[in-house]
């Protein structure tokens, strides 16, 4: 695309394109009395990280309509680090899913460990706050076409048991 010419807002996306990553230091005001990030704490980092993703795909403002899935595995401690990678994986009419991998990081050693892993969902909305149509997710690899499909099945589930 030419520098200063806007994209087309409606035009499919890769799933690249809104790739995000975060990196945190846990201090001790994240932290609970054991020493643990707090979870709201890392609910907050999956949040931000996921309206990036889905804002950087939507080219608008997007804002939180639905937490699907967020599971804690290990915990991460003060001192340590909070890595957080955030994409696409299903676009809808006004609407995103998001999927968001945390990890935690012992810096000095290297190692790393799956912590959280969450699918949000977002809406895009405009200048006056109403939802507005996004990019489809450009279905250019099996791995891309598995993930809308899934996505989808995930989205019917969810309207179906409202």
């Amino acid at each position: 695309m030419e520098p200063g010419r806007a994209r087309d807002p409606l035009t499919a996306r890769p799933q690249a394109a809104s790739r995000t990553e975060m990196t945190e230091y846990v201090l001790p005001q994240h932290s609970n009395a054991l020493g643990n990030v707090f979870g709201g704490q890392i609910m907050a980092w999956v949040d931000l990280c996921g309206a990036i993703a889905a804002q950087r795909h939507s080219g608008r403002v997007a804002v939180t309509a639905f937490v699907d899935d967020l599971k804690f595995d290990r915990p991460v401690k003060v001192g340590e680090v909070v890595h957080l990678v955030a994409q696409v994986t299903a676009t809808f009419r006004t609407s995103m899913e998001i999927e968001i991998v945390v990890t935690g990081e012992d810096s000095r050693s290297g190692r790393r460990w799956p912590c959280v892993a969450a699918k949000l969902t977002f809406v895009a909305i405009d200048e006056a706050g109403i939802p507005t149509p996004v990019a489809p997710l450009a279905l250019d690899t099996d791995e891309t076409r598995a993930s809308q499909a899934a996505g989808e099945e995930r989205r019917r589930v969810r309207l179906r048991s409202r």
